[in-house]
């Protein structure tokens, strides 16, 4: 297979990992894009969230807290940012699932919310397409 990340969690390619389980590895990106900034990933090739076992999606979620925990205590992180992308449409850059971990600090100067267009849309006709 020729996905970076299968290869890190099959460790055939070197990558800083700081945690690795059955069922996730978690390590370093290439470059980190904040202080601190993690990835992880399930060991087995998901393209996208839709892919992902609901075991395996929980597993990796209750990772993701322990992780950013992890982060406050041992960087002192005052809060954390958790990214993810799913599908072309949603920017997805590399198709192995993965979540970005980013520790946030007080007066980082960091903006990771996305600038979003101001569009006015029926709450209306949504809420009626998508309850449950």
């Amino acid at each position: 297979m020729e996905c970076v990340f299968c290869k890190i969690c099959a460790k055939e390619l070197p990558g800083k990992i700081i945690y690795q389980d059955n069922i996730l590895s978690c390590f370093l990106p290439r470059k980190m894009e904040v202080y601190g900034h993690l990835l992880i990933v399930p060991n087995k090739h998901y393209e996208n969230i839709f892919d992902i076992p609901e075991e395996e999606l929980t597993h990796i979620i209750k990772f993701a807290k322990k992780i950013s925990l992890h982060l406050k205590e041992r960087l002192g992180a005052t809060g954390i940012n958790i990214l993810h992308a799913s599908g072309k449409s949603a920017q997805q850059s590399v198709f192995h699932f993965h979540i970005h971990i980013f520790p946030r600090f007080d007066n980082d100067g960091l903006d990771t919310w996305p600038k979003l267009e101001k569009k006015e849309y029926n709450s209306d006709e949504v809420l009626a397409k998508i309850k449950f």
